[in-house]
């Protein structure tokens, strides 16, 4: 079997900075440490800093007063950011810059008066987050029928945004029936939707045509994990979202010479290599990489921790 092996894959910039602010929170404050949702979609990473002491919370009452609380990658609301500040909680923003963007964006166009389309998945911890920063002024959309069903009784006071996550191709579809149906609607002026969301997905577009079957690392509540397995897809190609070796189907390899591999942006190396090994020990796999497309993007650790950090 030969296994090309996508890149890049797995940890995006968000997701370093998130998990290096509770590891050093970790450090800092000792255990337990409240992190309200999980740090990042997957189930490794939870189940890692669970064994260590860590807390993720549904719910900010959950947190003990005065104790130490991390906001997730996705982003919370300013609802909970009260609560936290409330709650005496000593609260760290581990949010994604990338999402705090898409944040700030939503208060200018509430600001100017706008209706604001979102475009995302609902329920997904981001989605709940950026919709908190307007709630008066943003609606949601999953898709051009959506667009569809909008009454908007001002059209020319809209504005777009979308989750930093999502399907790049299913997205600029849904901003062309956006732009349609309202011509004079505002959007960002560099696309919402993050670099690594999009190298990732044009990692899968431009390999998977060179394979049988793509496999992608990750957990089923990863949205960018899913949009990978999507993708690979919509290209012919069968593909299968995965947690890790232990999910491997043999029927799934039936007739199969070529495995592309790939990773979510919250999946870590770890499971990664460890479906390699399984790969090369039953199906004496050959792996050769592939490259589409470099990244080096990091983001700095949250203001609360830099101090910390430098000492």
């Amino acid at each position: 079997m030969q296994v090309l092996l996508a890149s890049p894959r797995g940890f995006c910039a968000g997701v370093n900075m998130a998990i290096d602010s509770l590891e050093l929170a970790l450090k800092a404050f000792g255990a337990p440490i409240y992190v309200y949702h999980e740090i990042v979609h997957n189930r490794h990473v939870v189940e890692h800093f669970q064994e260590r002491g860590v807390v993720f919370l549904e719910e900010l009452e959950e947190a003990p007063t005065g104790s130490t609380l991390l906001f997730s990658a996705h982003g919370v609301s300013p609802e909970v950011r009260q609560k936290a500040k409330e709650r005496d909680l000593r609260a760290i923003d581990a949010t994604c810059p990338l999402v705090t963007k898409v944040h700030l964006e939503a208060i200018k166009y509430a600001k100017e008066g706008r209706t604001i389309v979102l475009i995302g998945h609902e329920g997904h911890d981001e989605v709940i987050g950026t919709m908190g920063e307007a709630p008066e002024a943003i609606l949601l959309v999953e898709s051009p029928e959506d667009v569809d069903a909008l009454e908007i009784a001002h059209p020319e006071h809209m504005a777009y945004l979308t989750q930093t996550t999502l399907s790049v191709d299913d997205t600029s579809r849904i901003i062309a029936r956006l732009r349609e149906r309202f011509p004079l609607i505002a959007g960002p002026t560099k696309s919402d939707i993050c670099y690594a969301t999009q190298n990732r997905q044009e990692a899968v577009a431009k390999l998977s045509a060179d394979a049988d079957l793509t496999l992608v690392l990750g957990s089923q509540n990863s949205s960018n994990s899913q949009r990978l397995a999507e993708l690979s897809k919509e290209h012919g190609v069968a593909a299968y979202l995965i947690d890790g070796p232990q999910d491997l189907k043999p029927e799934w390899f039936e007739g199969v010479e070529t495995v592309l591999v790939t990773a979510g942006a919250s999946a870590p190396e770890t499971v990664v290599e460890a479906v390699l090994d399984y790969l090369k020990e039953h199906y004496d796999a050959k792996i050769e990489p592939r490259l589409v497309r470099e990244e080096n993007v990091s983001f700095p650790l949250p203001r609360e921790l830099r101090q910390l950090a430098s000492s």
